[in-house]
């Protein structure tokens, strides 16, 4: 099976999983657990930073698998914050080239972030994977990720 038809077999199973739960984080923690183990061990580190009710320009971490991650995040620093600020996806080949790039795990040599929108089209988090590998990530991760990302909160 193909990268596309994994992402394929991954929205269907993520989007009847999700189905009716009502907890947003079980949904996050559901897919980031999914995703990790669909794509390991190129994915190193997968999972949310959630935009804070308390603190709307800043993202805390939410569900993951991986190492360590950083806290907060404010909206337009590193990777995750240039795509919470501007609400699209972040293809990052290597992320020591990137302004502003936040090491949270200095293994990290590539990333993609993409942006998670609720029913009402209001940014809700931004999921975050990364890799070991430079240049690990392509546009078949990014049409995946995204068509994931798209019914994470809708379905």
């Amino acid at each position: 099976m193909d990268r596309a038809e994994r992402y394929a077999e991954l929205k269907l199973e993520i989007e009847s999983l999700v189905a009716g739960e009502t907890y947003v984080p079980a949904r996050y923690a559901s897919a980031a657990c999914l995703l990790a183990e669909a794509f390991r061990p190129r994915f190193f580190w997968t999972g949310f930073y959630v935009v804070d009710p308390q603190k709307p320009k800043e993202l805390v971490v939410g569900p993951y698998q991986g190492t360590l991650g950083c806290l907060r995040i404010p909206f337009g620093k590193g990777v995750c914050g240039a795509c919470a600020a501007n609400g699209e996806t972040q293809l990052v080949p290597d992320v020591h080239a990137f302004p502003g790039h936040i090491a949270c795990d200095s293994r990290s040599n590539s990333e993609i972030v993409v942006p998670v929108f609720d029913a009402d089209g209001k940014l809700a988090a931004v999921l975050d994977v990364d890799s070991t590998e430079f240049d690990a990530f392509d546009e078949v991760d990014r049409e995946g990720l995204e068509a994931i990302c798209k019914v994470l909160l809708t379905a």
